[in-house]
């Protein structure tokens, strides 16, 4: 019983770990990244349709993407869902490839996405804590209801603890290596 808490905690805080990546993804660094349009949809056929899926994006060089749609007709589309979204891109079509210069970040725009991903790691901590917090209520409904000893939901609350700390730590590792991303010029 006390395995199943640790594993459903477990599961819990490894996707608040992955949401925290697929967020920290959407942070624009000064670096070309194909990830950094993952969250644009471009309406195709009446249905909002990602990006990835319409198009072969890679990267040109280390400030340049280049985005080739599949279906030649629907360049126009992109390059507008592009230039809408929040990402502050402008593409440039020549033909049929499209290349988006990643502009230069300023330091304080560098200093915002600094405090924004600041604040993408404490809700991934707050996501961690709360995995943490139900895991020890559950296993305090087992004591409650006399399926565990008190030992053994001390050992069952070290084990939570244990893999709390290891989830809070990789968080903080996280957000080093972004800030560091952020910050290099």
């Amino acid at each position: 019983m006390i395995e199943d808490i640790k594993q459903e905690a477990d599961d819990r805080m490894g996707k608040a770990l992955e949401a925290l990546s697929h967020n920290f993804n959407k942070i624009r660094t000064g670096r070309a990244h194909p990830s950094l349009l993952d969250s644009i949809r471009v309406e195709y056929y009446g249905a909002a349709t990602p990006l990835n899926q319409l198009a072969n994006i890679n990267i040109e060089d280390a400030r340049t993407l280049s985005v080739v749609a599949f279906d030649k007709s629907i360049t126009p589309d992109i390059e507008r869902a592009i230039m809408k979204s929040d990402l502050g891109l402008n593409p440039s079509t020549a033909g049929e490839v499209m290349r988006i210069p990643m502009p230069i970040l300023t330091e304080e725009t560098r200093k915002g996405y600094t405090k924004q991903s600041r604040a993408e790691a404490e809700s991934a901590r707050v996501s961690v804590r709360n995995a943490r917090r139900d895991a020890l209520a559950m296993l305090k409904e087992l004591l409650k209801e006399k399926d565990i000893s008190e030992d053994e939901e001390r050992r069952g609350h070290d084990v939570i603890q244990k893999l709390t700390d290891g989830y809070v730590a990789k968080v903080e590792t996280a957000l080093t290596q972004k800030e560091t991303d952020l910050m290099a010029i």
